[in-house]
């Protein structure tokens, strides 16, 4: 069938009913206002056992009630969770884990950090919670959105990610020293989905610092990918990012992938880009050719086309999500209540499940909390109502507190045959499972809007409007304000000389900053040989004088968007006169 018009979530929710008090399978109505307070105590069962049991560590270790470090040493938990507690509405304890984070997360460390993690929850994690703190009441510095000290930290956590990108192929090494920068005998081997997923946060921290490495790295990656699909269309799971060949050459849309193509489509619609989008509808074309059977999708040979895995890995369970967002709602639906049913047969959904024989497969049996399932569920809930919707989150409560909870949190379940569990809660738990539950069951959250309500704000380039809606999820589920990207930029031939006035205007803040001291002492980025078409921030005078001119258009016009003319509302930025 045709894709319907893609609409941001924001915006798609007040154009379809809501069905409440629809029976469940037991004739019960899945009540709202109950499992929403249900989820709520979830979250602080957990988050309140992280903080009196593991913190500073990363993680909570819920059987033994303690802590460990897993992804970098940067208290994890307490950044991946922020925007969750502004979401549940607790303003209070948002501003002071501001002020603990700024006091006590370091990124100048000797640890061998995940490029591909430490983007997505860390440097996710501040530009969602920087964006939103002026909701949460935080006391803004002046020229928020485009200064705080939020924002100062990702920036810095994201320089220390740079160094991974300077490779002959522009792709990124999988694992960078926080402090030394990759390490020598480094495997050049790395994910498809650790190349692919940048362009959300990277495209954000650019449009926000004015600095453009950011988003330029990341387009390349997407670019070189692109690059290195076969003939009929599909990507392997792993590459060498030095010599751009295929390493593991099984394509699919689980592990490894997943979250390439996601950030193809939400850098498309965060970005208005077309190109990005055509990228993804190509994939899709061949993913549906190729992979898809009988509304499952199947493993495959990239080059050939032939099953090399007949399995649903957990992981998949995002890309019902991800075709609402397409408006192919029909097609995510079936796929939906393939996974669903695979719920029902466990009370999750084990990390591999074998489709032909209906059931899991060895040492793949566990189920880490993951939240793929519960986030379609909710995109899919607002784009239609179904009440089916809702009994999934019912049962998603039910099963992690009866099988999970433990006295301290909840955690991993090793193995969904016999409810064995893992001395594991990862992160992602507050950051996006409970987060989605929660938000399935609110309608009214903010998160939500419909473009009724917004704010303006007022910065050194301009009024702009925030808080209108059509947030952008990142892949761990951190809110990115889509109309933020514009606040901190003039008409492209005005931004320039702001830039440069700003730069010179704030210089001496920050070098007085911690933050900025420690990003300063790391040295210049310097490009990677080969990788062709983005620049250091010391080549941006040279660029600016081969820039075309810009056609002049009224400042208070909205420019017209590729995608839908809504979004121009959400992300046009009012100037005055002067």
């Amino acid at each position: 069938m045709p894709f319907r018009p893609l609409v941001p979530l924001g915006l798609l929710c007040a154009l379809l009913p809501l069905h409440y008090g629809a029976p469940g399978p037991d004739g019960t109505a899945p009540d709202p206002a109950h499992y929403r307070e249900r989820v709520k105590a979830m979250f602080y069962h957990a988050y309140d056992s992280y903080l009196e049991n593991a913190f500073p560590y990363d993680e909570l270790r819920p059987l033994t009630c303690d802590g460990h470090d897993t992804w970098g040493s940067f208290s994890l938990t307490l950044i991946d969770a922020l925007d969750t507690l502004l979401i549940l509405g607790n303003v209070s304890e948002f501003q002071r884990v501001v002020e603990v984070l700024q006091d006590n997360v370091d990124f100048d460390i000797d640890v061998n950090a995940s490029v591909f993690e430490t983007n997505i929850r860390v440097v996710g994690g501040l530009l969602s919670a920087h964006l939103l703190s002026k909701r949460a009441g935080v006391e803004v510095e002046a020229g928020w959105p485009c200064s705080g000290p939020l924002l100062r930290m990702a920036e810095e956590a994201a320089r220390k990610l740079l160094p991974a990108f300077q490779t002959p192929t522009g792709m990124p090494y999988g694992t960078v020293n926080l402090l030394h920068g990759v390490n020598p005998g480094e495997t050049p081997v790395t994910c498809t989905a650790g190349i692919g997923t940048f362009i959300v946060e990277f495209a954000t921290l650019s449009s926000l610092t004015g600095d453009p490495v950011f988003e330029d790295v990341a387009r390349v990656a997407l670019m070189r990918l692109w690059e290195s699909r076969s003939d009929i269309g599909l990507v392997g799971n792993h590459i060498d990012v030095l010599t751009g060949k295929w390493v593991a050459q099984d394509s699919g849309i689980g592990a490894g992938v997943d979250s390439y193509f996601e950030y193809l489509v939400k850098g498309a619609i965060l970005l208005q880009d077309k190109k990005l989008m055509a990228m993804f509808l190509e994939y899709n074309k061949a993913i549906r050719n190729y992979t898809r059977f009988d509304d499952w999708y199947l493993w495959v040979q990239m080059y050939k086309g032939t099953v090399s895995m007949p399995v649903f890995q957990s992981l998949e369970a995002y890309w019902p999500g991800l075709q609402s967002l397409i408006g192919d709602i029909d097609n995510a639906m079936r796929t939906f209540l393939n996974y669903y049913t695979v719920w029902k047969q466990f009370g999750g959904l084990p990390e591999f499940y074998n489709i032909p024989q209906g059931y899991t497969v060895e040492k793949r049996e566990g189920y880490p909390l993951r939240p793929e399932l519960i986030e379609s569920a909710m995109y899919l809930y607002r784009a239609t109502g179904d009440p089916t919707l809702l009994e999934l989150g019912r049962d998603a409560v039910e099963s992690i507190e009866k099988i999970s909870k433990v006295e301290c949190g909840f955690a991993t379940i090793k193995d969904l045959r016999d409810h064995k569990l893992d001395n594991r809660m990862e992160s992602f738990f507050l950051a996006e499972t409970v987060k989605y539950l929660y938000l399935l069951f609110d309608p009214t959250n903010f998160i939500h809007n419909n473009g009724s309500t917004f704010d303006t704000v007022i910065t050194p380039y301009g009024e702009c409007i925030l808080g209108a809606g059509g947030y952008i999820f990142n892949t761990e589920a951190h809110p990115i304000d889509p109309a933020a990207l514009h606040c901190c930029q003039r008409l492209k031939e005005e931004q320039w000389e702001v830039e440069d006035l700003m730069r010179e205007f704030y210089s001496l803040k920050r070098n007085r900053s911690r933050f900025q001291k420690k990003t300063m002492s790391s040295g210049p980025w310097q490009l990677p040989t080969g990788a062709g078409t983005f620049s250091s921030p010391e080549s941006q005078d040279q660029m600016r004088e081969k820039k075309p001119a810009k056609q002049k258009v009224p400042l208070l016009s909205c420019p017209s968007q590729p995608f839908t003319s809504k979004l121009a509302l959400l992300g046009q930025v009012f100037l005055d006169s002067s």
